[in-house]
């Protein structure tokens, strides 16, 4: 059974690891309080140096974090480091506060984290700061991406963008 999601507790875990990220795809929206339906799980993209990279694996293992797949609800055994981390996409985890994903090259981005950090802003998460990519790059992403779920929450983004530039 997949776990409810605490977002407090990844995020908390990730910041405790002085990871450098950014909260990015539909969590970032709904955190910026954006009328879209609800996320099973978060979405980060990290700083992709060596030292940070180190950080996350660090706070990887805290979180007990294990590979996500179809065929194991309790996920896969993952043993990582920097190194590891950096050497694919997109990593599908799960761990006893939900699930979420770690994406170095969302769609939309060559060096997702050096691109978006200018535009980002900072929210609380129950009472964690979390930095939150900004809606324009929630929105570029979710264009390139072009999944059908993307294309559903555009209109309500769009909307939603442009009632707070009024």
């Amino acid at each position: 059974m997949t776990p409810v999601l605490d977002p407090t507790a990844i995020v908390s875990t990730l910041n405790r690891h002085e990871v450098r990220y950014i909260v990015i795809g539909a969590f970032a929206a709904i955190a910026q309080q954006a009328p879209i339906p609800a996320t099973r799980g978060i979405d980060i993209t990290p700083d992709g140096s060596k030292q940070n990279m180190e950080h996350l694996s660090a706070a990887l293992t805290e979180l007990g974090a294990r590979i996500r797949t179809e065929s194991a609800p309790d996920g896969l055994p993952f043993h990582h480091n920097g190194a590891s981390l950096s050497s694919a996409v997109c990593w599908n985890l799960i761990c006893p506060y939900g699930e979420f994903d770690i994406t170095l090259r969302p769609a939309g981005f060559d060096d997702a984290y050096t691109e978006m950090e200018p535009h980002a802003v900072v929210v609380l998460v129950g009472d964690v700061e979390v930095p939150v990519a900004g809606l324009d790059d929630v929105i570029r992403s979710k264009e390139a991406a072009g999944r059908p779920k993307d294309m559903r929450v555009l209109p309500l983004l769009y909307r939603f963008r442009d009632g707070q530039k009024s």
